[in-house]
């Protein structure tokens, strides 16, 4: 378990220096979306950043960005296959480590999510980006990582027998 914390407050060290460059992050993506003339649709998952750094980035600060926020994704789905590897979970945990999972997939529409309080990741966007392009890429992390932090409160309750299980 103490593995897994160091991980994840590995995740949000690297994530902390992500939030300071957001504005970058959100340059970068909309410099992406112009060469990519794809200006109406939003970010809607994280495959669609990745295909825009491959096949549409032209800088090194916005590839610089744009891979941060995609090795951050990486880390948080590795992370969910050591959750899984850890033991056999409860319903609670099992349905917490499903959300994460299916959040970080490379596929999955991101477009309706949206970070609360206390994440003001979604406020320092304009209405027009936070609504319409942007609001659901921007929360993914700090959702994900709230999930991630339940799910091991969560486990940490699980008593020594249940836990050490999937250790052995």
């Amino acid at each position: 378990m103490n593995e897994v914390k160091e991980l994840l407050r590995n995740i949000e060290q690297t994530y902390r220096l992500f939030q300071q460059q957001q504005f970058t992050f959100i340059a970068a993506l909309e410099h992406c979306r112009e060469n990519a003339h794809d200006k109406i649709r939003p970010i809607t998952s994280i495959g669609q950043v990745q295909n825009y750094m491959e096949h549409y980035c032209n800088n090194s600060t916005d590839h610089r960005i744009l891979q941060m926020f995609l090795k951050i994704c990486t880390e948080l789905n590795r992370l969910c296959q050591q959750f899984e590897n850890l033991h056999p979970g409860t319903p609670t945990t099992n349905n917490i480590l499903e959300k994460c999972k299916i959040l970080v997939s490379h596929s999955n529409d991101l477009s309706s999510l949206r970070a609360r309080y206390p994440h003001d990741v979604v406020n320092h966007l304009s209405c027009d980006e936070a609504r319409n392009h942007y609001g659901g890429v921007v929360s993914l992390i700090p959702i994900t990582v709230d999930l991630m932090k339940e799910w091991i409160a969560h486990s940490e309750k699980l008593p020594r027998k249940a836990a050490q299980h999937g250790a052995t």
